[in-house]
């Protein structure tokens, strides 16, 4: 026969449980020799089995859920709150944890003994999990009552810690674990931190305002620039690491924006600007780690960066400035020195200038970890100091003589090839800040025929790595013409040995006097001044002989002879003893008619040599008025006149037996200029066909913008002149206004 079960009341049910309940109370409560033992523990639940799985009407599954919650209610309600109610401080701080945990306990015991609920009654009706309605319990009859006053006590306390003194770190988190699992779904669902995140982080968010909002005034007031971004550093870095120590990981991005914010932001105006020890300061008394700290702490927060760049930019500018103004006061006080006195000034101001910015390239890369905003602020200050003029010099001409002087044999800078090397790299970093780069190009290219013409360049190798540096800055159109010009001179070589093989195998062309030529290509080479001079009758048969050899080698190029930059040697016999003089070729060919004349007037050597009146002017006064007086002049004086008469100084000596007489330098500025100019005017003409070509129709505004944005690279064009060339373009039907737009161009085909 099958054994009928009995009927278990819900009235017996639940005094059977509520003696189960008394018993895990005591539990709870530590006292000594009470625990639950197997028998005890199945007894309870096989009670609660059987009450639930009883057929209708005694199926209490839904009155044994209400009494679950009244038993926690009723527990917390007669023990736990009455006990937190006699506490304050951290000894609240601590009952909170313990009854938090307790309760944890008994949800645990509890949820074990109507685990059958849990599994088909509660599933069934989709209630709430018994732990849930176990935590709600608490959340809401213990934690909304407290949770105001334990925030207090726990902001307080953690302000106590900012302070250094020592509190109880573990207290602290594990009352802040109970914020964070009451904001948790016990089922395991993922419901984020909203009762840690609004009853806790909110709160103490403001807490932290106001706390570094009081101490950044007292410290602003109170310290230095690097004083207060120490502590302010100390500060962040204890924060960060108060978040390790007990507060959830959340919590961090809020903590730092709210401690930078009132430590950095609110005040970082009064910060970089701080009398005595602002940033300013940092940077003239060369603070390094200070001005890397500053960095650190502004690159933390939005916006921050700028201002320091802007400071960075200003005292770049003013340190170049009073570079600027040094230069052109030591110029104008030694103006009536001579001109290499002031030349050696020039240059010294470049080295200055290379200096200063490897200096304060060295704090971005440094300080300012190579950040894009400070390489801009570098770049902008140096855009302003880098196109000043300098005693009437561009900054493009003293780059350009520094890089001679570097370059060129016995130059002023005697430098290792290695130095040689890093400040090229120098100077072409310094020349993208330079806006007329055309004009440097054109200066060096100048410089570089002297060098290469009269064998003073001291290495070829260097002077092919300029310019691989320049095309790799600026490109091929900066450098293809010296790099033509480099070529020449390895060719011209060449032509060279083979003339001479020439007249060695024919000993009967060879003229009385050695000759040596540079046969150049004239496009590549700068225009130089050329004259048909009457060469003395030695030098022509010279002249002659080659013209034949190198009609050997090619017959398609014509020779056009630049007598203007040749030299030669010739003995003046002198009643003391013969001197070899080491002249130009005009001033050799000047000295070779007092070989059939003593006496020569100033008109009878300009008829007689075939040369400009500047010309001969410039070559008298090297021969008869300079340091070496080989002519004799009447009247005697420091200026040629179309009057005076010369004749050659017999009486004339020196204690050297070979002398190099200088011929004074042509002012070659001017031209080089002109030449830059009417170069830059073919560039806009090119540039605005180039454009209008491709879009038909533009306005001028528009046009004159994209002129400039594509001229940029190579110079900064002058407003004025694009409307001329815009205007010239017109005139010769490239361009035509347009009839229906009002101050717009359209383009000719």
């Amino acid at each position: 026969m099958t054994q009928v079960r009995e009927i278990i009341l819900i009235d017996d049910g639940w005094k059977h449980m509520k003696q189960g309940i008394a018993t895990l109370r005591r539990i709870l409560a530590d006292e000594p020799d009470v625990s639950f033992n197997s028998e005890s523990y199945m007894a309870l639940y096989t009670t609660i089995y059987n009450m639930c799985t009883q057929k209708a009407p005694h199926d209490y599954s839904e009155q044994l859920y209400d009494k679950y919650k009244e038993a926690l209610d009723e527990y917390i309600t007669t023990t736990v709150l009455p006990s937190m109610r006699e506490k304050h401080g951290e000894f609240l701080l601590r009952e909170l944890v313990l009854r938090w945990k307790n309760h944890k306990v008994m949800i645990k015991w509890l949820s074990r003994f109507f685990h059958y609920l849990d599994r088909y009654f509660i599933s069934r009706r989709s209630l709430p999990s018994l732990k849930s309605v176990g935590w709600e319990s608490f959340k809401t009859l213990v934690f909304d009552e407290f949770k105001a006053t334990v925030t207090t006590v726990v902001i307080a306390m953690i302000d106590e810690d900012r302070e250094g003194q020592i509190i109880d770190r573990a207290l602290v988190k594990n009352v802040l674990d109970v914020y964070i699992e009451l904001s948790q779904d016990p089922s395991g669902s993922d419901s984020g931190l909203k009762l840690y995140s609004q009853d806790f982080q909110d709160a103490f968010q403001q807490g932290t305002i106001d706390y570094y909002s009081k101490k950044a005034q007292t410290w602003i007031m109170e310290d230095t620039c690097p004083e207060y971004m120490l502590k302010a550093e100390e500060s962040l870095q204890k924060e960060k690491e108060r978040v390790g120590h007990y507060l959830h990981s959340s919590t961090e991005p809020i903590l730092m924006e709210a401690a930078q914010g009132e430590l950095l932001a609110k005040n970082i105006d009064r910060i970089l600007n701080k009398e005595n020890s602002g940033c300013k300061v940092l940077l003239r008394d060369e603070k390094d780690d200070d001005l890397s700290r500053m960095f650190r702490l502004f690159s933390r927060i939005k916006d921050g960066l700028p201002p320091v760049s802007q400071t960075f930019k200003e005292h770049v500018n003013e340190a170049g400035k009073s570079l600027l103004k040094q230069a052109i006061d030591a110029a104008a006080s030694k103006k009536n020195d001579k001109k290499d006195v002031v030349s050696a000034l020039e240059l010294d101001y470049v080295r200055k200038i290379l200096d200063l910015h490897d200096k304060y390239m060295a704090y971005v890369i440094s300080c300012f970890q190579n950040h894009t905003l400070f390489h801009k602020a570098l770049k902008e200050a140096f855009e302003v100091v880098c196109n000043k003029d300098v005693a009437g010099c561009t900054c493009a001409e003293l780059f350009a003589s520094y890089c001679d002087s570097i370059l060129k044999k016995g130059g002023i800078e005697k430098l290792s090839d290695e130095a040689i090397e890093e400040n090229l790299d120098k100077v072409v970093k310094i020349l993208t800040y330079i806006s007329d780069k055309d004009l440097f190009i054109e200066f060096h290219r100048k410089k570089l025929g002297r060098r290469l013409l009269f064998d003073k360049s001291g290495n070829d190798e260097q002077e092919r790595s300029l310019l691989s540096k320049l095309k790799q800055y600026f490109g091929g159109q900066f450098t293809s013409k010296m790099e033509g010009m480099l070529t020449d001179m390895t060719v011209a070589k060449d032509n060279q040995s083979r003339y001479e093989k020439h007249i060695e195998s024919n000993p009967k062309l060879h003229p009385s006097v050695d000759l040596s030529v540079q046969v150049l290509t004239t496009g590549f080479w700068p225009t130089y001044k050329s004259s048909d001079i009457n060469l003395p009758s030695e030098m022509v048969k010279c002249v002659e002989v080659f013209k034949e050899f190198y009609q050997t080698v090619t017959k398609h190029r014509k020779m056009n002879w630049i007598f203007s930059l040749g030299n030669c040697q010739v003995v003046g016999k002198f009643d003391a003893k013969p001197i070899e003089l080491i002249v130009t070729t005009y001033q050799g060919a000047l000295l070779l008619l007092f070989n059939e004349a003593e006496r020569l007037s100033f008109s009878e050597i300009v008829t007689q040599l075939n040369l400009s009146q500047d010309d001969t002017v410039r070559v008298l006064h090297s021969l008869s008025c300079a340091k070496y007086k080989i002519l004799n002049k009447e009247p005697s004086g420091r200026t040629i006149s179309p009057k005076d008469v010369f004749e050659f100084n017999q009486k004339f000596t020196d204690k050297m037996r070979r002398i190099k007489v200088p011929l004074p330098p042509s002012d070659e500025k001017k031209k080089i200029i002109d030449d830059v100019n009417k170069d830059r005017r073919f560039a806009i003409d090119a540039s605005l066909v180039r454009i209008m070509k491709s879009r038909k129709i533009m306005t001028h505004q528009n046009l004159v913008a994209e002129c400039v944005e594509q001229l940029s690279r190579m110079f900064k064009p002058d407003i004025k002149m694009i409307k001329r060339r815009i205007e010239d373009l017109i005139t010769r039907e490239y361009l035509e206004r347009d009839k229906d737009a009002a101050n717009s161009y359209r383009y000719l085909a």
